[in-house]
């Protein structure tokens, strides 16, 4: 089931089990793993990692809620080159 990024505004301190819990998500919804990641922590911003069909129930029921986003994933490509600018 493909995972894809939302964005949520949290009470102060909040936890995965408090936002899920929030956003009506059940577990399998919900990546444990990624966590709920504080994007702007001055203004209660949060990130989490959920079914693409839930993302789109929840940004459509939770307008403290927005997404999706694409989360591609993301690593370093080795062309046998070094890191830096070509000389």
């Amino acid at each position: 089931m493909r995972k894809v990024l939302i964005t949520v505004r949290l009470p102060h301190g909040a936890s995965l089990e408090s936002a899920r819990r929030h956003l009506d998500l059940a577990e399998d919804e919900v990546d444990a793993g990624y966590g709920l990641i504080p994007v702007d922590p001055a203004h209660d911003l949060y990130a989490m990692r959920v079914t693409e069909a839930a993302s789109h129930r929840v940004a459509g029921s939770h307008p403290e809620a927005s997404g999706p986003y694409a989360d591609p994933p993301i690593s370093p490509i080795d062309r046998g080159e070094p890191y830096g600018r070509p000389e």
